[in-house]
């Protein structure tokens, strides 16, 4: 799948479930709770959790946890890009001249 027909699958998708009408403000709220479950799934992949109330996961258990949260980060930020009709290719490139026009690479 590229990144376009993912773009218009989670549309549909949040769509359907009803997602896409929350407030914007509430959706920066979700992708900063998904942002630190990013972080708590690459604490686990490097340096462990330490909790005994929590099962330790081999390292593509965590893996696999990690890649499921991003996937929850990006499903955030592309109902965000929907809702300003910004299509992601337009993200990538703008990230792209951006970066490249900063450090001139």
């Amino acid at each position: 799948m590229n990144v376009t027909e993912f773009q218009h699958w989670v549309k549909a998708y949040y769509e359907k479930r009803g997602w896409s009408d929350l407030d914007i403000f509430i959706r920066i709220g979700f992708l900063a709770e998904e942002t630190g479950e990013v972080a708590r799934a690459i604490r686990a992949l490097e340096i462990g959790r330490n909790r005994p109330d929590e099962v330790t996961g081999s390292f593509e258990d965590n893996k696999q946890e990690l890649t499921e949260e991003l996937g929850d980060v990006l499903g955030n930020l592309i109902v965000i890009a929907n809702k300003y009709e910004i299509p992601l290719e337009d993200v990538f490139l703008s990230h792209k001249k951006k970066l490249s026009k900063r450090y001139s690479l």
